[in-house]
């Protein structure tokens, strides 16, 4: 009889990953969180579910590996190349400056300069799972700010594969190494890069296609596993990590044809791999530890946020020249990412951090992560809220003093350049996107006077270079706003795609000048209810105005009359669509059509027994559209039957939606009544 005790801890993690994703799902919470919080009561410094704390180790290799391959299958080369501003810029002074600032402080400390550069690796990336998680779930992902969060996790995902194969070097055995050794390291590290790319280009690509060939889905699912396992196994052999390898196994795939079959087939799982790999590391942080030390450890993850804040938002201003959007970026990444722990785990087992440095991690780290939902929750209100301090105000003056020094000739081409903006009755512009653009070129057509906010410099210059009014500007700054006249406008239109952003433009604008028009374009329907509210007169939703070009060309299909389906399409835009949220839609759509036709009533009748209607046929009933009136609806019990034809029957008890004059439905009323 063979003993399966190495199942216990198994089941007991997935166990609890059932019981804390449903939970935390109704919270609103990621689940990730969860995962932590529950390795740590359930481990061997917990509750003591789980005791065994090698094989816990080795489930969290085990977790690291699939979570590494997930990761990297939703990379793509293509994605990197379209943010590779925000990558390659953002992303690399990010780090540069966040390396920096932890090696000084910790060798300040006392701290040897290899475990220093260790700590600032660790603190220098957050938490892509999270992050992307929460980004998604608030349909942030477009906006400014989640376009350059997103840049900067990519690079900070590129890094942590450096990072690894840095750790050896570090290594007191490292740092005995002659020259000849590292550089040895390194060609070995730049021959399994040179085997990716010959693999991601030619090898598994044909390999791929035979498999698929056999059109057997299990057998294209064993071999994806087994890439993933075979190379995180090949890389270690090499003396590098597995996390490495089952990272650019995911890396090959990702850039073949089968990607997104691939992607299908794994990403599933992906929630298992979550829990396996957090709740592992949730079990390896000692609570004991925690407890003896947190004012230390509190201390510790506030200095972990402020300088992770204070890094990202000088990195990302440089970038992008936005106070606003750089701070609400930097407040997002102010974690400790995934990668972390496994550089951690990979620095204690090279004795590079002992237990003592390890579990102050672990227990920092596990408290930026479960803070980080609430600190992206309040990043857009502290973002706001510094930048529209006084102290702003006062620099602003600052620098009008100092161009008031400024030679006369300098100074009269920037008060041109600033008249500018300075129209009246005028449309300003929020966003250059293509809705931006094709309103622009609309507004030059009929000679109304306009002007462009955008956030893009290379745009703004651009855009300026063929002629467009375009300034670089943020439009949730009053000051801004100011500037492009908005006491002034006529209508403001709104088309990025920030719903928080948006929120605070009209609320800005509407604050300066209540009788200015706002349009404001949105993705998703739940912001359409708040913005009416804010002020906005306008709001857009893409989701349903798709919905009502699909219905139109329906119901052109049918020969409606077009001024009907113009009308009610209208009709739904005033009424805020509502129509497509409510429950009462079928009410809606009959009293809606109703109120469309000039001249009409609605009416409701109930169908009573042994009158002229009762268990009588549509075409048998002598009624006519002549006559004033006609049904477009039956309601018989629960359901709705919409335009009943000829040899539609009625029977008692049916209700009757009719339109028509006030005579002919008051005739339609003796129909329905029994003798």
């Amino acid at each position: 009889m063979h003993d399966f005790n190495f199942l216990t801890p198994l089941v007991i993690i997935f166990g609890i990953s059932v019981l804390v994703v449903f939970l935390l799902g109704k919270l609103k919470v990621p689940s990730i969180i969860g995962f932590l919080i529950a390795g740590v009561f359930l481990g061997p410094h917990g509750l003591q579910l789980v005791s065994d704390v090698e094989l816990v180790e080795l489930m969290a290799e085990i977790g690291v590996i699939l979570l590494l391959f997930t990761i990297g299958l939703e990379f793509s080369l293509r994605h990197i190349y379209a943010l590779r501003k925000s990558i390659f810029v953002g992303g690399f002074l990010q780090i540069f400056i966040t390396l920096g600032a932890v090696v000084l402080i910790s060798m300040l400390f006392g701290i040897k300069y290899n475990t220093a550069i260790v700590f600032a690796m660790l603190v220098s990336l957050s938490s892509t799972a999270i992050v992307l998680k929460i980004l998604l779930e608030r349909a942030e992902m477009e906006s400014p700010h989640g376009r350059i969060t997103v840049g900067v996790l990519i690079f900070q995902d590129l890094s942590a594969v450096l990072f690894i194969l840095a750790i050896p070097l570090l290594s007191e055995a490292g740092s005995n190494r002659q020259l000849a050794d590292v550089i040895f390291v390194l060609l070995k590290s730049f021959f399994i890069v040179g085997i990716v790319l010959v693999s991601a280009h030619w090898l598994i690509p044909k390999a791929l296609d035979e498999i698929a060939k056999t059109r057997k889905r299990e057998l294209f699912v064993i071999s994806i596993m087994f890439l993933c396992l075979g190379a995180a196994f090949f890389t270690y052999k090499l003396g590098l990590s597995l996390a490495l390898g089952a990272f650019l196994a995911g890396l090959i795939i990702s850039e073949s044809n089968y990607a997104y079959q691939a992607t299908s087939d794994v990403l599933p799982f992906k929630e298992s791999f979550n829990a396996l790999f957090f709740v592992s590391i949730g079990m390896l942080l000692n609570v004991n530890f925690l407890f003896a030390h947190y004012i230390n450890i509190l201390l510790i993850v506030a200095a972990i946020i402020f300088i992770k804040v204070l890094a990202c938002n000088l990195a990302i201003y440089i970038l992008i020249r936005n106070l606003r959007i750089a701070l609400h970026s930097s407040i997002i990444l102010a974690q400790v990412g995934e990668f972390s722990f496994v550089l951690s785990i990979s620095a204690l087992k090279e004795s590079i951090l002992n237990n003592t440095y390890y579990q102050v991690f672990l227990a920092s780290a596990i408290i930026t992560m479960v803070l980080t939902p609430f600190l992206i929750s309040m990043s857009s209100q502290i973002s706001k809220w510094v930048t529209s301090k006084k102290s702003r105000q006062r620099l602003e003056q600052m620098r009008t003093h100092t161009k008031e020094t400024k030679p006369k000739e300098e100074k009269k081409h920037e008060t041109d350049k600033k008249d500018e903006g300075k129209k009246t009755d005028h449309v300003i512009i929020v966003g250059f996107g293509i809705n931006g653009k094709n309103l622009a070129s609309v507004l030059k057509e009929l000679d109304i006077p306009y002007v462009i906010l955008e956030l893009n410099i290379s745009t703004v210059n651009k855009m300026r270079d063929s002629g467009q009014p375009i300034y670089f500007g943020d439009g949730t700054s009053m000051e801004i706003l100011h500037k492009v006249n908005i006491e002034k406008a006529r209508v403001l239109v709104v088309t990025i795609p920030d719903p928080v952003g948006m929120r605070n433009i009209v609320q800005t604008a509407k604050a300066m000048n209540p009788h200015v028009y706002i349009v404001v374009r949105t993705r998703f329907m739940a912001e359409v209810e708040a913005l009416h509210e804010m002020g906005a007169d306008e709001v857009i939703p893409e989701e349903f105005e798709t919905s009502i070009e699909i219905f139109s060309r329906v119901l052109k299909y049918f020969h409606m009359p077009p001024t009907l389906i113009k009308s009610y399409a209208e009709r739904i835009r005033q009424d805020h669509y509502r129509i497509f949220t409510k429950k009462d839609t079928h009410a809606r759509l009959i009293y809606g059509a109703v109120a469309l036709m000039p001249g009409q009533e609605s009416k409701m009748y109930l169908v009573e027994e042994g009158s002229f209607f009762d268990d009588n046929q549509f075409q048998e009933i002598k009624i006519s559209y002549d006559l004033g009136y006609c049904i477009v609806a039956v309601k018989r019990q629960y359901k709705l039957i919409m335009n009943p034809d000829a040899n539609f029957i009625f029977k008692k008890d049916d209700k009757l939606y009719a339109i028509g004059d006030t005579d002919s439905l008051n005739r339609l009323d003796e129909l329905v009544k029994s003798p």
